[in-house]
């Protein structure tokens, strides 16, 4: 209210300096005017032909001269202001008096927020949310949650928040509500999945493995659940199933998928091929070979793989596919010459080596 009258007076203020001006009329000049000097040179004209100093001839043309000149600066003085000049302050005026408020009201409208009310003075106390910790950020929203339960936007945003910082069990309760509160899909069914591993310490439970086919029975193609099923046949002791599920979700991957290190390292933790080094015309060829024929023709490509990468060593999925052929193959010694040999090929490339060493961690080796 307080900023309403302060608005208030600086808009009376800004009208009256602007009416001041306008509101003043012209006052006729008294002293120092041209008729009080055109008077005072007809009286002293008559003390100097009374005196004698000018003839009576000269005197009357002076008087003369004079006299008009008295009339016409009298018709000046007594002049009233034009009509048009009144009209014109009368507009400015009114122009002043109503235009500012309606400008201003015009302006405020869609630059400002009339309808914002007034902050708690509580709340102006409180440190921007931008240097609050992390914890004082959960704890507004836990409070929030608390007032307003079925918020399930709060509990999507919550859960994955309380991962993180280890709260595993809130972090379980959080992706329940956020399905309840949601509904159901495959991502929401996957991170509830994922929340209850990382409960158990790493073990896909029976629980979660239950979440997992929920999600893929909801998305055939999502890819958490998926990982995490291979990951509970090879914990199962099923490393084909495992294998097999991994492969599968490698097939249907795109080059670029951010998680296919991550995969082609648990299908070489489980004894099969990450990506096959052959084109898939070749494989296709390879499958009607006897086994000693099919290894011959496998091993012969990995050793044109490996040429071509010691001609040109900046490809980095090339030194990475070569060292898990080798792996594969069980050849360590080999597998080892390959990764020094990769480093050093990109060792002038910080970016290149440190793809490279994301990607032999993901494979179990030291990065």
């Amino acid at each position: 209210m307080m900023l309403w009258f302060v608005f208030a007076l600086m808009t009376a203020a800004a009208i009256f300096a602007v009416l001041w001006p306008l509101g003043r009329s012209r006052r006729p000049q008294q002293d120092g005017s041209e008729a009080v000097v055109y008077r005072d040179q007809l009286a002293e004209l008559d003390r100097d032909v009374s005196a004698g100093l000018i003839n009576p001839p000269e005197a009357g043309a002076a008087r003369v001269e004079i006299s008009r000149r008295l009339l016409a600066a009298a018709d000046n003085q007594a002049e009233p202001a034009s009509g048009t000049n009144v009209r014109l302050r009368r507009a400015a005026a009114i122009v002043a008096l109503l235009g500012l408020p309606v400008i201003a009201v015009g302006i405020y409208y869609p630059l400002g927020s009339p309808g914002m009310a007034d902050f708690p003075l509580a709340q102006r106390a409180r440190t921007p949310e931008a240097t609050q910790s992390l914890d004082n950020l959960v704890a507004q929203v836990e409070q929030h949650l608390e007032k307003n339960p079925a918020d399930g936007r709060g509990w999507s945003v919550l859960a994955p928040v309380l991962g993180r910082l280890g709260r595993l069990d809130e972090a379980v309760r959080a992706f329940r509500n956020s399905i309840t509160y949601n509904g159901e899909s495959a991502d929401r069914r996957a991170d509830l999945g994922e929340a209850l591993v990382a409960a158990a310490g790493g073990v896909v439970t029976a629980e979660a493995k239950t979440e997992f086919e929920r999600a893929v029975a909801l998305n055939a193609d999502e890819v958490k659940a998926s990982y995490f099923l291979g990951l509970a046949a090879e914990q199962d002791g099923r490393a084909e199933e495992a294998a097999s599920i991994w492969r599968a979700m490698l097939e249907k991957a795109p080059p670029n998928a951010p998680w296919r290190p991550l995969v082609q390292a648990a299908l070489v933790r489980v004894g099969g091929s990450p990506a096959p080094v052959l084109s898939n015309d070749a494989m296709a060829a390879a499958k009607d070979m006897s086994e000693t024929d099919r290894g011959a023709m496998i091993r012969s490509m990995v050793e044109r793989l490996a040429t071509r990468l010691k001609q040109n060593g900046d490809d980095v999925e090339g030194w990475l596919r070569l060292v898990r052929a080798y792996i594969v193959m069980g050849d360590a010694d080999k597998a080892k010459s390959a990764q020094s040999d990769a480093r050093t090929a990109v060792a002038k490339d910080p970016e290149r080596l440190k793809q490279l060493n994301e990607g032999l961690k993901n494979m179990g080796l030291d990065g």
